[in-house]
């Protein structure tokens, strides 16, 4: 797959510096990856959820984190829209729009 764009995860770990080896692996398994449909994902990560709108949200860390990715299966393309703690995840209003 494709990721959209990297620099957020840098970003991120950046400030939260324990997140860095669980979001490397999310990248590194991602990058390698060749899903089609929701089912390849899930069997890749077991705990994402589709939230709708072609939006994915992945536990990281344990869920310590989240991380919300719109998938474009055709294009073979993740784009990332969000990275945070489980609390600013909390705060979202209308996940069908980030």
């Amino acid at each position: 797959m494709r990721i959209i764009s990297k620099k957020v995860l840098l970003d991120f770990y950046t400030q939260y510096p324990d997140s860095k080896i669980s979001l490397e692996n999310w990248y590194r398994v991602v990058k390698k990856a060749q899903w089609t449909c929701f089912s390849d994902v899930k069997g890749t990560f077991n705990t994402v959820d589709n939230v709708g709108n072609k939006r994915y949200v992945f536990n990281i860390k344990g869920n310590d984190y989240r991380l919300v990715a719109i998938i474009q299966f055709t294009t073979k393309a993740v784009l990332i829209r969000f990275v945070g703690t489980h609390n600013q995840y909390d705060k979202i209003k209308d996940i069908k729009k980030i």
